[in-house]
């Protein structure tokens, strides 16, 4: 991270505050992130009985069974959204996994949409064919209310609107058409929208759900589908890439803005780019180098980024010779001629390609990256192309997961998409600012911890992943942990809380193993005098018998057991005039139900 967190940022830096993904073989990005760094395959080869469709075609010899299957594809909870039955069936798997991640990425980012006072703007890409593909609305006469309902929840069109309605914010919603670089496209509007002033913080993405699925894919000669079912980037004996799903959300502020509120940072949006071939082509839809290289020149130079401080390039990759060839071609084009070092990476070794996502997926390796100060190795490379001549580029491929040193002192990345028709895009992401030196955490102070679910079961899932995330991140500071809590999620029915002294309190809380911990829940609340509090416009004050909020145990207890009662509570004058930062707890636990259409 930068050394000086006294630095005067960037106006055209943009943070990213929180993530969210599912793809191949990987629930989360913890979970993706470990797949990375161990050089995982996530591509499944199916049996013939687990595909349904292509019935003739599978018994082709060309015929590869083979592609990135993700689970859950077809689930969803539309309790969480207050979405009924009837209304889930009629939403294409993409508009749910978008949702849901959108909202896996606001919590992820510590913030509770029902406390935002603030334009939020959604952007995201998605896949026309499949809702084409999930049994398509009829073709009706007259448009009643039933109708547009229906055609709203089931249209690729409002995908970000539903998301933006369902979450209960207002702001911008665009949903973007830009093929494989959808998602890079998506960044690159909210990250604009946000510099313009036009929000105050955007949740970009794009979700692909390729359907049938699962199902393989037809090889043929010299075209992007594997021989195979491997995809092998930058290697001599690559053949094309398999087809996967997935979806990617992250959440945007201005760099300034998000270290003034002490939001968790992963890393920073330097520069995005995006053009299109057009014309330049020699054919409709074929790579140009030419055109990919203004884009990539064109996002450094946005973002003031030398190309001998980009360490890393995640490339398109597809693992065919002759479009890794145009591409590095490209790359060596914009960075020139230099004596620094890049890393060059390709995800979709280990995922595959996830179409609008797959640009995504690229991102979200770089900037897990960058915060994590490692190199993923680039899998299924085991005879580099001399075709490339990477010894006449900046590039080496890079074949073993390693720590990260950057020759320039600042950690960087380019993530390359490319969409079919022409499309090119761009990103240059840079490391996290250092976070500023603070007091040491005053020990034995006690605090509120609070939780809550639609019902008991969810709550107990909340109770046991925030105990095992405690035992996994032994850092991290109860009042951070807490003031994340009490200010980052939304309240809901059911609820549980604690009042801890110590992180080793509260895990036993969670665990309910604790002795002399004041611990209430919805269930088991004791009785509490409410008049005896103080009332704000944001609910109950509690003030200490020292007259400071929130530094006794009787009147935090008192307010425990009224919240979880169901009463109000004003937690922002909770934690006033505290420094706490927002870390990046875990999500809620959806419980989701198999939701699908066959007709209407």
């Amino acid at each position: 991270m930068t050394d000086s967190p006294e630095q005067d940022y960037d106006p055209g830096d943009v943070a990213v505050i929180g993530m969210s993904l599912r793809a191949p073989g990987a629930r989360t990005k913890e979970q993706f992130w470990d797949n990375l760094v161990h050089g995982r395959e996530s591509v499944s080869f199916l049996a013939k009985d687990d595909i349904l469709v292509d019935e003739t075609l599978i018994h082709s010899p060309f015929y590869v069974r083979a592609c990135g299957v993700l689970d859950g594809y077809d689930q969803f909870d539309p309790s969480v959204f207050g979405i009924s039955d009837r209304m889930a069936s009629a939403m294409t798997p993409e508009n749910r996994l978008f949702l849901e991640s959108a909202w896996e990425t606001l919590e992820d980012g510590g913030y509770d949409p029902d406390r935002l006072d603030a334009e939020i703007g959604m952007y995201g890409a998605n896949n026309p064919q499949t809702a084409a593909l999930y049994s398509s609305p009829p073709d009706r006469v007259s448009v009643g209310p039933e109708a547009i309902e229906a055609s709203l929840a089931w249209s690729p069109d409002t995908m970000t609107s539903n998301a933006l309605y369902y979450m209960g914010l207002t702001g911008e919603a665009v949903t973007v058409a830009a093929v494989c670089a959808g998602f890079h496209y998506a960044v690159h509007l909210a990250c604009q929208s946000l510099l313009l002033g036009q929000t105050d913080m955007a949740i970009a993405g794009g979700a692909m759900v390729r359907l049938p699925h699962p199902r393989g894919h037809l090889w043929e000669e010299n075209r992007v589908l594997s021989k195979d079912g491997h995809c092998r980037p930058f290697d001599a004996n690559g053949t094309g890439t398999a087809l996967s799903s997935g979806v990617v959300t992250v959440l945007l502020k201005p760099v300034a803005e998000a270290v003034a509120d002490r939001d968790h940072i992963y890393a920073v949006v330097k520069g995005s780019a995006v053009n299109n071939n057009g014309v330049s082509a020699m054919a409709y839809g074929l790579a140009q180098p030419e055109r990919l290289s203004a884009c990539i020149a064109a996002a450094m130079e946005v973002g003031g980024v030398t190309p001998d401080t980009v360490s890393l390039y995640e490339a398109n990759g597809l693992g065919l010779p002759m479009t890794d060839e145009l591409e590095v071609h490209a790359a060596s084009m914009a960075f020139g001629k230099q004596t620094a070092t890049t890393s060059i990476g390709g995800v979709k070794g280990n995922v595959g390609h996830g179409g609008v996502v797959s640009g995504g997926f690229g991102a979200m390796k770089a900037a897990l990256a960058l915060y994590h100060r490692t190199l993923p190795e680039t899998i299924n490379l085991t005879e580099v192309n001399e075709d490339l001549d990477f010894p006449s580029t900046p590039f080496v491929p890079q074949r073993e997961t390693a720590g990260w040193e950057s020759e320039s002192g600042i950690r960087r990345a380019g993530i390359t998409s490319i969409g079919g028709g022409g499309y090119n895009a761009h990103l240059v992401l840079e490391e996290p600012p250092a976070v500023a030196g603070r007091a040491p955490e005053a020990a034995g102070t006690p605090r509120l911890a609070t939780l809550s679910a639609l019902d008991d079961e969810a709550l107990a899932h909340q109770r046991t992943r925030l105990r095992e995330w405690l035992a996994a991140h032994p850092d991290q500071r109860l009042d951070d942990i807490c003031y994340s809590l009490n200010l980052g999620r939304k309240v809901m029915g059911r609820r549980w809380a604690a009042v801890v002294r110590s992180r080793e309190e509260l895990i036993a809380a969670l665990s309910g193993t604790s002795a002399g911990t004041q611990v209430t829940s919805t269930a088991a609340a004791p009785s509490v005098a409410v008049d005896s509090f103080q009332r704000g416009d944001d609910g109950i004050v509690c003030t200490g018998t020292s007259g400071t909020s929130g530094t006794d145990t009787r009147a935090l207890s008192d307010l425990a057991a009224a919240w979880v009662t169901g009463e109000r509570v004003d937690f922002g004058a909770l934690h006033h005039g505290e420094a706490s930062h927002r870390v990046p707890l875990p999500t809620y636990p959806f419980r989701p139900r198999r939701f699908w259409r066959t007709d209407w």
